[in-house]
């Protein structure tokens, strides 16, 4: 009797025991805009394989590239809501959010990856994902989509007015929209996801993005001309939905979180490792690739100086201004 009681007991916890374990696994449904095999991919497989590892498998991470799961502005609404636990996005779309965060899209911020590197992972790049919370946001890390460049199925860009009526498709912000009108251009603000069939439909002539992105998209089907301007840098701010952030445990919050980490720097090592193959591949696939000579590039950056001025003041001048410290410690 003793026996059997001891074994009912051993049975009965063995089934607790089992279904605390059950309990303390997690799944993460991570997302992302763009397609598989695009260097903002790779980061997210790299985080999964890291927080698979780190976590024994307890936390499971599902990757959804592409836009499998709606657009920016959908993911948004959903890690708000709680039903979806993770996203990589630009990080100037945050500024719907956070009107700060439209720093990030002024043109002609940072003048390499090292600056950025050290605006993104210093003091500033996490003063500014900390302003998330409050908006049901967390802000882990920064992968890179890197800096943007023009393409067109009209002409070659190989001077400033070169660009001057093209119909270009911007991402849906009003500091897109005005750097494009600066240009004489006619900005036209479309979700990701649209670009190709608009490119192909010649409803628009052209858009910009880094290199890395229109190779991966294939947007060398439907674009003939690209002129390396290099005039955005676009951080990737790595979110997690607070709703589900706060369920963690602080040991799985630091598994996240250093993943995350982690997976930001292999992330970054392979965009630009990617950047003169996806060059090359573009090349061999018909387009023409230009630079604007220096004397056009500076005319270019002229053009953005009002711009910058407008955008600067909506943004708020101590963001500004912390930015611009940064930066300086930089150039040092």
């Amino acid at each position: 009797m003793k026996r059997l009681l001891l074994k009912s007991i051993a049975v009965a916890v063995a089934v607790a025991a089992f279904g605390v374990a059950q309990a303390q696994e997690k799944t993460i449904k991570f997302a992302t805009q763009n397609p598989k095999g695009h260097p903002i991919v790779m980061g997210l497989e790299k985080f999964a394989e890291l927080v698979t590892a780190k976590s024994a498998g307890k936390i499971k991470v599902n990757l959804f590239p592409g836009g499998t799961l709606g657009s920016d502005q959908a993911n948004v609404s959903a890690l708000q809501g709680g039903t979806l636990e993770m996203v990589s996005m630009n990080s100037g779309i945050l500024a719907s959010q956070v009107k700060e965060f439209a720093i990030y899209d002024l043109p002609f911020m940072f003048a390499n990856s090292r600056e950025a590197d050290g605006v993104v992972d210093g003091p500033f790049g996490k003063k500014m994902h900390a302003k998330l919370e409050e908006k049901g946001l967390v802000g882990l890390a920064y992968y890179e989509l890197g800096f943007r460049n023009i393409t067109n199925s009209k002409r070659p860009i190989t001077k400033v007015e070169d660009i001057a009526g093209l119909k270009l498709r911007v991402i849906p912000n009003p500091i897109n929209v005005d750097w494009v009108k600066a240009l004489d251009a006619n900005p036209t603000p479309l979700p990701f996801p649209e670009v190709y069939a608009a490119l192909e439909q010649k409803a628009i002539d052209g858009q910009e993005n880094p290199i890395t992105v229109i190779n991966a998209n294939k947007l060398y089907e439907v674009q003939k001309f690209v002129t390396l301007t290099n005039h955005q840098y676009n951080p990737q701010s790595v979110l997690i939905s607070k709703k589900f952030w706060d369920t963690l445990s602080a040991a799985e919050k630091q598994i996240v979180q250093e993943a995350a980490s982690e997976s930001a720097k292999y992330q970054r090592e392979q965009a630009r490792g990617q950047v003169a193959a996806a060059l090359d591949n573009m090349k061999k696939s018909g387009m023409t690739v230009s630079e604007l000579s220096p004397a056009d590039q500076t005319k270019f950056v002229e053009k953005m100086k009002p711009v910058i001025t407008k955008h600067a003041g909506a943004v708020g001048p101590e963001t500004v201004n912390d930015l611009l410290a940064e930066l300086a410690k930089q150039r040092k």
